[in-house]
């Protein structure tokens, strides 16, 4: 039975309190993209994106609810989310993208 409950959790992704969060940014001329944030230590190693046919960069994660501070990293240099509409300033006299789950 716990291998069955553990499938269905594992399918829905509610056993551990996190949600699916997709996070996608058109850029068809990049050779890379990476998204950097505080959910990864602002690696930008740490999350690479895939580009689909039309030259758009999705990746997709579980996170747990919360507010998050974000920003793409596109052939090595650092950029905003165009979607994003809440922003925060970081210490380096830019601004980093907010997503709240």
């Amino acid at each position: 039975m716990a291998a069955t409950e553990g499938r269905k959790r594992a399918a829905t992704g509610a056993s551990d309190g996190k949600k699916r969060v997709m996070f996608r940014l058109e850029a068809p001329e990049a050779r890379q993209v990476a998204l950097a944030g505080s959910f990864n230590d602002w690696r930008p190693d740490a999350t690479l994106l895939q580009k689909d046919t039309r030259g758009t960069w999705r990746t997709q994660l579980s996170l747990p609810q919360g507010c998050y501070e974000y920003r793409y990293v596109v052939d090595g240099e650092w950029r905003d989310d165009p979607s994003a509409t809440e922003f925060a300033p970081n210490p380096f006299g830019g601004s980093n993208c907010i997503r709240r789950i």
